[in-house]
């Protein structure tokens, strides 16, 4: 099993920045894709980021040029980085861990971390 504990949600002012951390723990396959996905009020869950083992990343179009993904491979943690923060990206922010292993893909989400930006 996999645990994914995340941190670093809040309230800010528009213009502002926070950065969340999530750390996974358990029997995690290290060849895998680390990300971070939201829910707004009356929405449904969207993509806002994604980062592979190799470092490769991949952003929603809503955050481009605004948020940036890292991690640290050996510490299984995941960051995000939100700069330039809008009203419309409050939300609730879920960590998520994703890999294959003989065939079968594993998934699994933190709890979420809430972000409220003020205008």
């Amino acid at each position: 099993q996999v645990q994914l504990v995340e941190s670093g949600g809040g309230l800010v002012q528009a213009g502002g920045s926070l950065r969340l951390s999530c750390a996974a723990s358990g029997s995690i396959f290290p060849i895998n894709t680390m990300g971070w996905y939201r829910q707004g009020p009356g929405k449904q869950r969207e993509l806002v980021a994604t980062i592979t083992t190799l470092l490769s990343t991949n952003y929603g179009d809503s955050v481009k040029g605004r948020f940036a993904i890292s991690r640290d491979n050996a510490k299984n943690t995941v960051y995000l980085q939100m700069n330039s923060l809008k009203p419309e990206d409050t939300a609730v922010y879920y960590c998520n861990i994703n890999y294959r292993l003989s065939s079968r893909e594993y998934d699994y989400w933190g709890q979420g971390t809430q972000v409220t930006v003020s205008s």
